[in-house]
């Protein structure tokens, strides 16, 4: 069963895909000198960092999310018998992942699922989104709305700047974006757009141009889930770290920054796409600068 943590009427639950190690810092991180793994002790741990083999931890995984009348996914990792075998994405090429039985393990078959948001529409995001049946690439939760940021779904569309940046992305387009708009289970949401009550989506760009983020709030307690406004947990001891994936440098600066703050600023916890175990926690800020304080298993239910 996994993990779950409350918000009132809300609870987050994360769904495994894979955790494994992921890229050398030095090729996620253009700006990455190692001196960060001496001052922050706390990033060379096995949760974080794979000794072995010098690579940051990486997290493939979806934040499921449970009210009283809905079943939330937020992105969809990257799916099962998919071709990637272009060498960016190769890591993520035909692979055979239990990732419907981690989601059963919650209680949660496909059909149980009324929404399912990406945040944006890379690879490791929307690999669920769809499976393999009867000769063709179909929704895998078939009840449930797609949601999509506007601005993002016109990035990777025709005419678009996505594909020009990112041309191996044309094939996760094509086999799990393209197949959920044929079957009319997609809808387009603006900055500010509420999802549910409770429940907003707003624009976090940067790292893509359309980049979404999700907001939760109960009135009480809030929480973020930032898509890939951070990829590693360093990036929040040095924020102006871009990945080497990130579209607009300077933006994606402002946005991350902008995160930090209201994390630290209300309170939210912070969930995010890719960080290694316990893959949640809080910031707080230390002058100037912020920290990380992983989530405790006290704090979930």
């Amino acid at each position: 069963m996994p993990q779950t943590f409350q918000f009132g009427r809300f609870s987050v639950s994360r769904i495994e895909e894979m955790l494994t190690p992921g890229f050398d810092p030095a090729f996620l991180f253009p700006e990455y000198t190692s001196e960060i793994l001496a001052t922050q002790p706390l990033l060379s741990g096995e949760g974080f960092w794979h000794a072995a083999s010098g690579k940051l931890m990486s997290s493939m995984h979806s934040w499921l999310i449970r009210t009283e009348d809905h079943v939330i996914l937020i992105d969809t990792g990257c799916g099962n018998g998919k071709y990637r075998a272009l060498p960016l994405f190769e890591r993520f090429h035909q692979l055979n992942k239990p990732y419907l039985q981690q989601l059963a393990l919650a209680g949660v078959q496909p059909h149980h699922v009324t929404l399912v948001i990406n945040t944006h529409l890379h690879v490791d995001h929307v690999g669920w989104n769809t499976q393999w049946r009867n000769g063709a690439w179909t929704p895998t939760f078939p009840n449930a709305k797609y949601i999509f940021g506007q601005h993002e779904f016109k990035h990777w569309s025709a005419g678009g700047e996505g594909l020009q940046r990112l041309p191996e992305n044309q094939a996760v387009i094509e086999d799990s974006v393209v197949p959920i708009v044929q079957a009319g289970l997609h809808e387009l949401a603006d900055d500010g757009a509420e999802i549910i009550p409770g429940l907003r989506m707003h624009d976090l760009s940067g790292h893509t141009q359309g980049q979404m983020m999700v907001m939760l709030d109960d009135g009480h307690r809030c929480a973020v889930f930032p898509g890939d406004a951070l990829h590693q947990p360093m990036q929040i001891y040095e924020p102006t770290w871009n990945s080497r994936f990130c579209e607009l440098q300077d933006i994606a600066i402002a946005s991350r920054m902008r995160l930090l703050e209201h994390c630290a600023d209300r309170g939210a916890c912070l969930f995010p796409a890719h960080f290694g175990r316990p893959h949640g926690g809080w910031v707080h800020r230390q002058g100037e600068h912020f920290s990380f304080q992983p989530l405790q298993t006290h704090e979930l239910v």
